[in-house]
Protein backbone atom coordinates (compact mmCIF):
# COMPACT_ATOMS: atom_id res chain seq x y z
CA UNK A 1 0.00 0.00 0.00
CA UNK A 2 1.09 3.57 -0.64
CA UNK A 3 1.74 5.92 2.26
CA UNK A 4 -1.39 7.82 1.24
CA UNK A 5 -3.55 4.69 1.52
CA UNK A 6 -2.09 3.80 4.91
CA UNK A 7 -2.63 7.39 6.07
CA UNK A 8 -6.37 6.88 5.65
CA UNK A 9 -6.43 3.98 8.10
CA UNK A 10 -4.35 6.03 10.54
CA UNK A 11 -6.84 8.89 10.30
CA UNK A 12 -9.82 6.61 10.93
CA UNK A 13 -8.18 5.19 14.06
CA UNK A 14 -7.34 8.62 15.49
CA UNK A 15 -10.62 9.52 17.15
CA UNK A 16 -9.00 11.84 19.71
CA UNK A 17 -5.58 13.31 20.37
CA UNK A 18 -4.96 10.46 22.82
CA UNK A 19 -5.80 7.90 20.16
CA UNK A 20 -3.34 9.60 17.78
CA UNK A 21 -0.51 8.96 20.22
CA UNK A 22 -1.78 5.46 20.98
CA UNK A 23 -1.68 4.55 17.27
CA UNK A 24 1.79 6.06 16.88
CA UNK A 25 2.98 4.13 19.94
CA UNK A 26 1.72 0.86 18.48
CA UNK A 27 3.50 1.48 15.18
CA UNK A 28 6.72 2.40 16.96
CA UNK A 29 6.62 -0.75 19.08
CA UNK A 30 6.07 -2.85 15.96
CA UNK A 31 9.16 -1.20 14.48
CA UNK A 32 11.31 -2.10 17.49
CA UNK A 33 11.24 1.17 19.42
CA UNK A 34 11.54 0.86 23.20
CA UNK A 35 9.57 2.98 25.65
CA UNK A 36 11.24 5.40 28.03
CA UNK A 37 9.43 7.12 30.88
CA UNK A 38 10.16 10.63 32.07
CA UNK A 39 10.07 9.62 35.74
CA UNK A 40 12.60 6.80 35.30
CA UNK A 41 16.34 6.70 34.61
CA UNK A 42 17.30 6.55 30.96
CA UNK A 43 20.00 4.16 29.76
CA UNK A 44 20.50 5.08 26.12
CA UNK A 45 22.44 2.50 24.10
CA UNK A 46 23.99 3.58 20.77
CA UNK A 47 22.29 1.87 17.83
CA UNK A 48 18.93 1.56 19.59
CA UNK A 49 15.56 3.25 19.10
CA UNK A 50 13.29 4.79 21.74
CA UNK A 51 10.15 6.81 22.35
CA UNK A 52 8.71 8.79 25.25
CA UNK A 53 5.30 10.38 25.64
CA UNK A 54 3.95 13.16 27.81
CA UNK A 55 0.34 13.46 28.97
CA UNK A 56 -0.70 10.69 26.53
CA UNK A 57 -1.05 13.42 23.88
CA UNK A 58 2.54 14.29 22.87
CA UNK A 59 5.32 11.95 21.79
CA UNK A 60 8.98 12.05 20.85
CA UNK A 61 10.63 9.07 19.15
CA UNK A 62 14.30 8.90 18.23
CA UNK A 63 16.94 6.63 16.75
CA UNK A 64 20.50 6.71 18.09
CA UNK A 65 23.48 6.14 15.75
CA UNK A 66 25.98 3.44 16.62
CA UNK A 67 28.66 6.03 17.29
CA UNK A 68 28.00 9.28 19.14
CA UNK A 69 30.99 11.21 17.86
CA UNK A 70 30.25 14.58 16.22
CA UNK A 71 26.54 13.86 16.03
CA UNK A 72 23.70 16.31 15.47
CA UNK A 73 19.91 16.14 15.72
CA UNK A 74 17.73 15.75 12.62
CA UNK A 75 14.28 16.78 13.86
CA UNK A 76 10.80 16.85 12.40
CA UNK A 77 8.10 18.44 14.56
CA UNK A 78 4.33 18.17 14.03
CA UNK A 79 1.20 18.35 16.18
CA UNK A 80 -1.43 15.86 17.26
CA UNK A 81 -4.47 18.06 17.94
CA UNK A 82 -7.14 19.46 15.63
CA UNK A 83 -9.99 21.96 16.12
CA UNK A 84 -13.06 20.32 17.63
CA UNK A 85 -15.45 20.55 20.58
CA UNK A 86 -14.57 19.60 24.14
CA UNK A 87 -17.27 17.98 26.28
CA UNK A 88 -17.92 20.03 29.41
CA UNK A 89 -18.38 18.57 32.86
CA UNK A 90 -22.01 17.70 33.63
CA UNK A 91 -22.65 17.72 29.89
CA UNK A 92 -26.28 16.63 29.65
CA UNK A 93 -28.86 19.33 28.90
CA UNK A 94 -32.50 18.26 28.89
CA UNK A 95 -34.97 20.06 26.63
CA UNK A 96 -38.70 19.80 27.39
CA UNK A 97 -37.73 16.84 29.61
CA UNK A 98 -37.42 14.82 26.42
CA UNK A 99 -34.41 15.62 24.23
CA UNK A 100 -30.92 15.31 25.72
CA UNK A 101 -28.15 17.39 24.13
CA UNK A 102 -24.48 17.75 25.05
CA UNK A 103 -22.90 20.90 26.46
CA UNK A 104 -19.61 21.66 24.68
CA UNK A 105 -17.01 24.37 24.30
CA UNK A 106 -14.81 25.15 21.32
CA UNK A 107 -11.28 23.81 21.06
CA UNK A 108 -9.23 25.71 18.49
CA UNK A 109 -10.50 27.73 15.54
CA UNK A 110 -13.12 25.48 13.97
CA UNK A 111 -15.21 26.37 10.92
CA UNK A 112 -18.41 25.91 12.89
CA UNK A 113 -21.06 25.40 10.22
CA UNK A 114 -19.34 22.31 8.75
CA UNK A 115 -20.12 20.35 11.93
CA UNK A 116 -23.87 20.66 11.32
CA UNK A 117 -25.84 17.57 10.19
CA UNK A 118 -22.89 15.18 10.41
CA UNK A 119 -22.62 11.87 12.30
CA UNK A 120 -20.69 12.55 15.51
CA UNK A 121 -19.44 10.61 18.48
CA UNK A 122 -17.35 11.04 21.63
CA UNK A 123 -13.78 9.91 22.34
CA UNK A 124 -10.97 10.73 24.74
CA UNK A 125 -9.75 9.40 28.06
CA UNK A 126 -11.14 8.74 31.51
CA UNK A 127 -9.57 8.22 34.91
CA UNK A 128 -10.97 5.40 37.01
CA UNK A 129 -10.82 5.26 40.79
CA UNK A 130 -7.96 3.06 41.98
CA UNK A 131 -6.15 3.03 38.63
CA UNK A 132 -2.95 4.98 38.00
CA UNK A 133 -3.24 5.25 34.23
CA UNK A 134 -6.07 6.71 32.19
CA UNK A 135 -8.18 4.57 29.90
CA UNK A 136 -8.89 5.45 26.30
CA UNK A 137 -12.54 5.50 25.32
CA UNK A 138 -14.18 5.76 21.93
CA UNK A 139 -17.91 5.38 21.44
CA UNK A 140 -17.40 3.75 18.07
CA UNK A 141 -20.85 4.46 16.70
CA UNK A 142 -22.91 7.46 15.69
CA UNK A 143 -24.42 8.74 18.94
CA UNK A 144 -25.10 12.40 18.27
CA UNK A 145 -25.62 15.08 15.64
CA UNK A 146 -26.02 18.85 15.53
CA UNK A 147 -29.23 19.36 13.53
CA UNK A 148 -29.57 22.53 11.46
CA UNK A 149 -32.54 24.84 11.87
CA UNK A 150 -34.96 24.60 8.95
CA UNK A 151 -34.68 27.41 6.43
CA UNK A 152 -38.37 28.16 7.03
CA UNK A 153 -37.43 29.28 10.55
CA UNK A 154 -34.36 31.25 9.48
CA UNK A 155 -35.02 32.65 6.00
CA UNK A 156 -31.77 34.63 5.96
CA UNK A 157 -29.47 31.69 6.72
CA UNK A 158 -27.94 31.80 3.21
CA UNK A 159 -27.19 35.51 3.53
CA UNK A 160 -24.75 34.90 6.38
CA UNK A 161 -25.12 33.83 10.00
CA UNK A 162 -23.02 34.31 13.13
CA UNK A 163 -22.80 30.92 14.79
CA UNK A 164 -22.94 30.79 18.58
CA UNK A 165 -21.27 27.72 20.09
CA UNK A 166 -23.36 27.81 23.28
CA UNK A 167 -26.63 27.86 21.32
CA UNK A 168 -26.07 26.49 17.83
CA UNK A 169 -23.43 23.79 18.31
CA UNK A 170 -24.94 21.57 21.03
CA UNK A 171 -25.31 18.02 19.76
CA UNK A 172 -28.54 16.07 20.13
CA UNK A 173 -27.87 12.65 21.69
CA UNK A 174 -31.21 11.01 22.55
CA UNK A 175 -34.93 11.38 23.13
CA UNK A 176 -34.69 9.33 26.33
CA UNK A 177 -34.29 11.75 29.25
CA UNK A 178 -33.13 8.91 31.51
CA UNK A 179 -29.89 8.44 29.50
CA UNK A 180 -26.83 10.57 30.16
CA UNK A 181 -23.45 10.61 28.45
CA UNK A 182 -21.38 9.42 31.40
CA UNK A 183 -23.57 6.32 31.68
CA UNK A 184 -22.66 5.50 28.08
CA UNK A 185 -18.97 6.23 28.70
CA UNK A 186 -18.93 4.07 31.85
CA UNK A 187 -20.62 1.18 30.06
CA UNK A 188 -18.12 1.40 27.22
CA UNK A 189 -15.23 1.30 29.73
CA UNK A 190 -16.74 -1.49 31.81
CA UNK A 191 -16.98 0.57 35.00
CA UNK A 192 -19.68 2.42 36.90
CA UNK A 193 -20.23 6.12 36.46
CA UNK A 194 -19.28 6.66 40.10
CA UNK A 195 -15.85 5.11 39.49
CA UNK A 196 -14.91 7.78 36.93
CA UNK A 197 -12.85 10.43 38.70
CA UNK A 198 -11.86 12.59 35.73
CA UNK A 199 -12.22 12.81 31.96
CA UNK A 200 -11.02 14.60 28.82
CA UNK A 201 -13.66 13.93 26.17
CA UNK A 202 -14.27 15.45 22.74
CA UNK A 203 -16.78 15.32 19.94
CA UNK A 204 -15.37 13.95 16.72
CA UNK A 205 -16.60 13.62 13.14
CA UNK A 206 -17.45 10.03 12.22
CA UNK A 207 -17.09 10.51 8.45
CA UNK A 208 -14.30 8.20 7.35
CA UNK A 209 -11.32 9.16 5.22
CA UNK A 210 -11.90 8.60 1.51
CA UNK A 211 -10.45 9.13 -1.96
CA UNK A 212 -12.28 11.40 -4.39
CA UNK A 213 -11.78 13.26 -7.67
CA UNK A 214 -11.95 12.32 -11.36
CA UNK A 215 -8.80 10.23 -10.87
CA UNK A 216 -9.23 9.73 -7.12
CA UNK A 217 -6.34 12.13 -6.67
CA UNK A 218 -7.69 13.71 -3.48
CA UNK A 219 -7.99 12.50 0.11
CA UNK A 220 -10.73 13.93 2.32
CA UNK A 221 -10.82 13.35 6.06
CA UNK A 222 -11.16 14.89 9.46
CA UNK A 223 -7.94 16.04 11.14
CA UNK A 224 -5.71 16.19 8.05
CA UNK A 225 -4.27 19.27 9.76
CA UNK A 226 -1.93 18.03 11.15
CA UNK A 227 -2.22 14.25 11.18
CA UNK A 228 -1.06 14.06 7.57
CA UNK A 229 2.24 15.58 8.72
CA UNK A 230 2.56 13.60 11.94
CA UNK A 231 1.97 10.37 10.03
CA UNK A 232 4.46 11.31 7.29
CA UNK A 233 7.14 12.07 9.86
CA UNK A 234 6.50 8.83 11.73
CA UNK A 235 6.65 6.67 8.60
CA UNK A 236 9.81 8.42 7.46
CA UNK A 237 11.46 7.81 10.82
CA UNK A 238 10.57 4.12 10.77
CA UNK A 239 11.42 3.53 7.11
CA UNK A 240 14.49 5.77 6.67
CA UNK A 241 17.93 4.22 6.38
CA UNK A 242 20.42 4.32 9.24
CA UNK A 243 22.27 7.59 9.72
CA UNK A 244 25.69 7.49 11.37
CA UNK A 245 25.86 11.26 11.81
CA UNK A 246 22.47 12.19 13.24
CA UNK A 247 20.11 11.40 16.06
CA UNK A 248 16.84 11.07 14.13
CA UNK A 249 14.07 12.66 16.20
CA UNK A 250 10.31 12.70 15.51
CA UNK A 251 8.31 15.07 17.74
CA UNK A 252 4.52 15.35 17.99
CA UNK A 253 3.18 18.12 20.23
CA UNK A 254 -0.32 18.66 21.58
CA UNK A 255 -2.26 21.93 21.91
CA UNK A 256 -0.91 23.71 18.83
CA UNK A 257 -4.46 24.77 17.97
CA UNK A 258 -4.78 26.68 21.26
CA UNK A 259 -1.34 28.28 21.47
CA UNK A 260 0.99 25.44 22.57
CA UNK A 261 1.44 26.90 26.07
CA UNK A 262 1.01 23.64 28.00
CA UNK A 263 3.44 21.11 29.45
CA UNK A 264 2.87 18.95 26.35
CA UNK A 265 2.90 21.80 23.81
CA UNK A 266 5.66 23.15 21.58
CA UNK A 267 6.27 26.00 24.06
CA UNK A 268 7.08 23.49 26.77
CA UNK A 269 10.44 21.99 27.68
CA UNK A 270 9.49 18.56 26.30
CA UNK A 271 11.81 18.72 23.30
CA UNK A 272 14.63 20.35 25.25
CA UNK A 273 14.29 17.89 28.15
CA UNK A 274 14.37 14.93 25.80
CA UNK A 275 17.38 16.13 23.81
CA UNK A 276 19.34 16.91 26.96
CA UNK A 277 18.54 13.53 28.48
CA UNK A 278 19.59 11.75 25.28
CA UNK A 279 22.92 13.56 25.42
CA UNK A 280 23.42 12.94 29.14
CA UNK A 281 22.52 9.26 28.97
CA UNK A 282 24.66 8.69 25.87
CA UNK A 283 27.67 10.23 27.61
CA UNK A 284 27.94 13.52 25.72
CA UNK A 285 29.45 16.44 27.59
CA UNK A 286 27.60 19.75 27.86
CA UNK A 287 30.01 21.15 25.30
CA UNK A 288 29.27 18.23 22.96
CA UNK A 289 25.55 18.76 23.40
CA UNK A 290 25.62 22.47 22.57
CA UNK A 291 27.78 21.80 19.53
CA UNK A 292 25.29 19.16 18.38
CA UNK A 293 22.35 21.56 18.78
CA UNK A 294 24.18 24.29 16.85
CA UNK A 295 24.73 21.87 13.96
CA UNK A 296 21.16 20.49 13.98
CA UNK A 297 18.18 21.15 11.72
CA UNK A 298 14.41 20.93 12.15
CA UNK A 299 11.48 20.70 9.79
CA UNK A 300 8.36 22.13 11.42
CA UNK A 301 5.58 20.43 9.46
CA UNK A 302 2.05 21.82 9.58
CA UNK A 303 -0.31 21.89 6.62
CA UNK A 304 -0.40 24.89 4.29
CA UNK A 305 -3.19 26.78 2.53
CA UNK A 306 -3.65 25.77 -1.09
CA UNK A 307 -5.07 28.08 -3.72
CA UNK A 308 -8.85 27.69 -3.55
CA UNK A 309 -10.50 27.24 -6.97
CA UNK A 310 -13.40 29.52 -5.97
CA UNK A 311 -11.28 32.12 -4.19
CA UNK A 312 -7.96 32.49 -6.03
CA UNK A 313 -7.84 36.15 -4.92
CA UNK A 314 -7.17 35.01 -1.35
CA UNK A 315 -3.66 33.87 -2.33
CA UNK A 316 -0.53 35.96 -2.56
CA UNK A 317 0.01 37.11 -6.14
CA UNK A 318 3.24 35.20 -6.75
CA UNK A 319 3.11 32.36 -4.21
CA UNK A 320 0.14 30.11 -4.91
CA UNK A 321 0.45 26.52 -3.63
CA UNK A 322 -1.60 23.95 -5.53
CA UNK A 323 -2.79 20.51 -4.52
CA UNK A 324 -0.58 17.82 -6.01
CA UNK A 325 2.39 20.06 -6.77
CA UNK A 326 4.65 19.10 -3.90
CA UNK A 327 5.60 20.11 -0.36
CA UNK A 328 5.04 23.76 0.55
CA UNK A 329 7.78 25.87 2.18
CA UNK A 330 6.18 28.61 4.28
CA UNK A 331 7.51 32.13 4.84
CA UNK A 332 6.29 35.06 6.96
CA UNK A 333 7.87 38.44 7.61
CA UNK A 334 6.61 38.37 11.21
CA UNK A 335 8.42 35.03 11.74
CA UNK A 336 5.25 33.15 12.61
CA UNK A 337 6.85 30.83 10.07
CA UNK A 338 10.55 30.54 10.82
CA UNK A 339 11.87 29.79 7.33
CA UNK A 340 14.67 32.10 6.21
CA UNK A 341 17.13 31.98 3.34
CA UNK A 342 19.48 29.63 5.18
CA UNK A 343 16.85 27.08 6.22
CA UNK A 344 15.11 27.31 2.82
CA UNK A 345 18.42 26.41 1.19
CA UNK A 346 18.60 23.25 3.30
CA UNK A 347 15.06 22.25 2.30
CA UNK A 348 15.90 22.83 -1.36
CA UNK A 349 18.94 20.56 -1.05
CA UNK A 350 16.85 17.86 0.60
CA UNK A 351 14.21 18.12 -2.13
CA UNK A 352 16.79 17.78 -4.89
CA UNK A 353 18.36 14.78 -3.18
CA UNK A 354 15.03 12.93 -3.05
CA UNK A 355 13.74 14.31 -6.38
CA UNK A 356 10.54 16.02 -5.23
CA UNK A 357 9.03 19.39 -6.07
CA UNK A 358 8.63 22.30 -3.67
CA UNK A 359 6.20 25.21 -3.58
CA UNK A 360 6.27 28.44 -1.57
CA UNK A 361 3.64 30.13 0.55
CA UNK A 362 3.40 33.70 1.78
CA UNK A 363 0.25 35.28 3.15
CA UNK A 364 -1.24 38.15 1.24
CA UNK A 365 0.39 41.22 2.75
CA UNK A 366 -3.01 42.68 3.66
CA UNK A 367 -4.25 39.52 5.46
CA UNK A 368 -3.27 38.17 8.86
CA UNK A 369 -1.88 34.65 8.68
CA UNK A 370 -1.89 31.71 11.03
CA UNK A 371 0.93 30.38 13.17
CA UNK A 372 2.48 27.03 13.91
CA UNK A 373 4.97 25.38 16.25
CA UNK A 374 8.42 25.98 14.75
CA UNK A 375 8.94 29.47 16.17
CA UNK A 376 7.57 28.35 19.55
CA UNK A 377 9.86 25.34 19.98
CA UNK A 378 12.80 27.56 19.03
CA UNK A 379 12.26 29.40 22.33
CA UNK A 380 13.45 26.24 24.06
CA UNK A 381 15.89 24.72 21.56
CA UNK A 382 17.77 27.10 19.21
CA UNK A 383 17.80 24.94 16.10
CA UNK A 384 17.75 26.22 12.52
CA UNK A 385 14.20 25.55 11.32
CA UNK A 386 12.10 25.64 8.16
CA UNK A 387 8.30 25.57 8.22
CA UNK A 388 6.79 23.26 5.62
CA UNK A 389 3.44 21.61 4.99
CA UNK A 390 1.14 19.67 2.70
CA UNK A 391 -1.15 21.99 0.70
CA UNK A 392 -4.78 21.58 1.69
CA UNK A 393 -8.26 22.99 1.19
CA UNK A 394 -10.81 23.71 3.93
CA UNK A 395 -8.27 24.06 6.74
CA UNK A 396 -9.98 23.85 10.14
CA UNK A 397 -13.11 22.34 8.64
CA UNK A 398 -14.18 19.09 10.24
CA UNK A 399 -13.55 17.49 6.82
CA UNK A 400 -10.51 18.68 4.87
CA UNK A 401 -8.87 17.85 1.52
CA UNK A 402 -5.31 17.19 0.34
CA UNK A 403 -3.73 15.51 -2.69
CA UNK A 404 -2.57 11.93 -2.19
CA UNK A 405 0.65 12.53 -4.13
CA UNK A 406 1.71 15.26 -1.70
CA UNK A 407 1.71 12.71 1.13
CA UNK A 408 4.24 10.63 -0.79
CA UNK A 409 6.40 13.73 -1.32
CA UNK A 410 6.24 14.71 2.35
CA UNK A 411 7.36 11.23 3.41
CA UNK A 412 10.19 11.34 0.87
CA UNK A 413 11.39 14.73 2.16
CA UNK A 414 11.24 13.57 5.78
CA UNK A 415 13.14 10.39 4.90
CA UNK A 416 15.85 12.50 3.31
CA UNK A 417 16.11 14.65 6.43
CA UNK A 418 16.43 11.58 8.65
CA UNK A 419 18.80 9.72 6.32
CA UNK A 420 21.01 12.71 5.50
CA UNK A 421 23.22 14.33 4.58
CA UNK A 422 21.90 17.88 4.34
Amino acid sequence: MSYAERLMSYLDESASVYHVIDVQTRLLKEAGYKQLKENEKWDIVPGNKYYVNRNMSSLIAFSIPKKMENVKFSIMATHSDSPCFRIKNNPDIKVENYYVKLNVEGYGGSILHCWIDRPLSVAGRIYVEGEENARLVNINRNICMIPSLAIHMNRDINKGYEWNIQKDMLALMTINPDIDLMDIIAKEAGVTKEQITGHDLYLYNRDRALRWGAEEEFIASAKLDDLASSYSSLMALIDSKDNDNSIKLHAVFDNEEVGSSTIQGACSTFLKDTMERIADSAGLSREDYHRAVADSFMLSADNAHALHPNYPDKCDQTNKPLLGKGVVVKFAGNQKYTTDGASAAVVNRLAKQCNISLQTFHNRSDMAGGSTLGNLSANQVPVSTADIGIAQLAMHSCYETIAASDVEDMVALAKQLYSGPY
